[in-house]
């Protein structure tokens, strides 16, 4: 049976449907995964090439730059010619930036690489985050949620070890995932589609951010506590490691992929462990756990203890996953499946602009002030900003879906 006359999700069995969730989450971990594992080379990178924070932070955000213009064009595309064409063409693009990063003898080679796979990671994005929902559409948004958060953790954590005891380190841990992502190609063809063929498709290539009327009230009042997670996580895989080096003078590459891993991997299981709790609930939860492992993160950095840093990783990433599932859930129960795609990519292009950003104004302020007084100045402006929108949020009548 061909792709348009398949059933979607509401037709499928419960056997198809978990298939269906688990190959979209695994392949979405894996983009994830590919987006993080540059992070722990990076201070390689420097020492072979001799290129200051300033272009470092410009590799790291050029990627997400990418990711954004593509989330424009061909985020919505999946509502109108299915979800697997592309996801297929989006896991062929990934693939080929594993190439480049191999190849890479030149920043110039890692730019053109963090394009590539940032065009394929926001075609991705939206289409799998949408048959996710598409699958289940009370699991698809926690699994939405943990996906992203455990690929950047196995992604951080991977390179780091392959980077401090496997050989090649500059090239292995790209040929792994590229091994993954043809697998993954293949298999893509025997996930059931779920989303139905509409016209429109050439119209929706023209750049526009999808949010529909019913849900502009709730992702307005949620917009500065999600800035402020994603500039934290921006914060983590682009400079982090750096400045865990210079607080402690430890520059191994597995510290700095541990470092992300703490981040990332207690946001997973935040999620995972209060995916049965009220979106608002999880909000006030995550800002205030959030605010407390920041405050940690600031003490660590000035005495230079490891385990104060990473403890305070920890907590700050509970928070980090908490708040993301939070925002989450509070605005795509409230998206009719044809707008789910547009949804989850104008989700993506704010998260992804405070991912970006502010970490090039960070690599900016590090040359003129120092990586510590850059971290200090950042945690400031986030602690504001989560505390400015959280009251603001609990003065709003919106009210999040539960």
């Amino acid at each position: 049976m061909s792709s348009k006359s398949e059933p979607v999700s509401g037709g499928l069995s419960r056997a198809r449907r978990r298939w269906a969730l688990g190959f979209h989450a695994t392949t979405l971990i894996t983009f994830l995964a590919a987006s993080a594992a540059p992070t722990p080379l990076y201070h390689l990178y420097q020492e072979n090439w001799h290129f200051s924070p300033i272009l470092l932070t410009f590799i790291f955000s050029v990627y997400a730059f990418s990711l954004l213009t593509t989330l424009l064009v061909v985020g919505s595309l999946s509502d109108h010619i299915g979800r697997r064409p592309v996801i297929f063409a989006a896991i062929l693009l990934q693939a080929a930036s594993m190439l480049l990063f191999m190849l890479a003898d030149s920043p110039s080679w890692l730019i053109a690489a963090r394009i590539v796979q940032g065009i394929a990671t926001g075609a991705a994005s939206g289409a799998i985050g949408a048959a996710l929902v598409d699958a289940n559409k009370m699991s698809g948004p926690i699994v939405n949620s943990i996906s992203p958060l455990l690929g950047m953790a196995v992604g951080a954590l991977g390179a780091g070890a392959l980077v401090q005891f496997a050989p090649d380190p500059m090239r292995l841990v790209y040929l792994l995932l590229f091994a993954a992502l043809l697998a993954q190609a293949v298999f893509v063809w025997s996930v059931p589609e779920t989303a139905e063929s509409k016209p429109g498709a050439l119209a929706s290539l023209r750049p526009h951010v999808g949010v529909p009327p019913q849900v502009r009230p709730s992702l307005m009042a949620i917009t500065p506590i999600n800035i402020s997670i994603w500039s934290l996580g921006g914060f983590y895989l682009s400079l982090m490691p750096s400045l865990v080096g210079a607080a402690t003078g430890n520059h191994s590459p597995m510290t700095g992929g541990l470092t992300v891993a703490a981040l990332t991997l207690s946001g997973a299981l935040a999620v995972f462990f209060r995916r049965q709790k009220p979106a608002r609930a999880n909000l006030t939860f995550g800002v205030f756990t959030m605010l407390s492992g920041l405050l940690i993160v600031v003490a660590g950095v000035h005495t230079g203890f490891v385990a104060l840093l990473f403890s305070g990783t920890i907590v700050a990433g509970t928070g980090f996953g908490s708040c993301f599932l939070g925002a989450v859930s509070t605005i795509m129960p409230l998206a009719k499946p044809e707008e789910r795609a547009g949804l989850l990519s104008a989700y993506y292009v704010q998260s992804y602009l405070a991912f970006s950003i502010p970490a090039i104004l960070a690599g900016f302020l590090s040359r003129a002030v120092g990586l510590t007084m850059t971290a200090d100045i950042y945690v400031c402006v986030i602690i504001l900003l989560t505390s400015g929108g959280y009251a603001a949020l609990s003065r709003a009548r919106v009210q999040p879906a539960e």
